[in-house]
């Protein structure tokens, strides 16, 4: 005697199989965006190191100054004046 096979409706199928679709859609697009995060902080590391190196460069030019960055105007720091005792 053949055994008979048990099925879900096709509408039950065919929500299963809309769902899945899009669940692998997701985790594509998670894919694409963890890769995109990796891109994205590397260039961040580039530009903070060439920055630093400007920063370094400037200080050595002009000392310890602040810069507004609207007009390129700058102040010196004054450093500290260890106390008199």
């Amino acid at each position: 005697m053949k055994e008979e096979i048990k099925k879900i409706t096709e509408e039950e199928l065919t929500t299963v199989k809309e769902h899945q679709s899009k669940l692998q859609r997701v985790l594509m697009d998670l894919g694409a965006l963890e890769a995109q995060k990796v891109q994205v902080t590397e260039a961040y590391k580039e530009f903070n190191t060439a920055l630093q190196g400007i920063k370094t460069d400037l200080e050595k030019k002009y000392g310890s100054v602040n810069i507004n960055l609207e007009d390129g105007s700058y102040e010196e720091i004054e450093q500290a004046k260890p106390s008199e005792k």
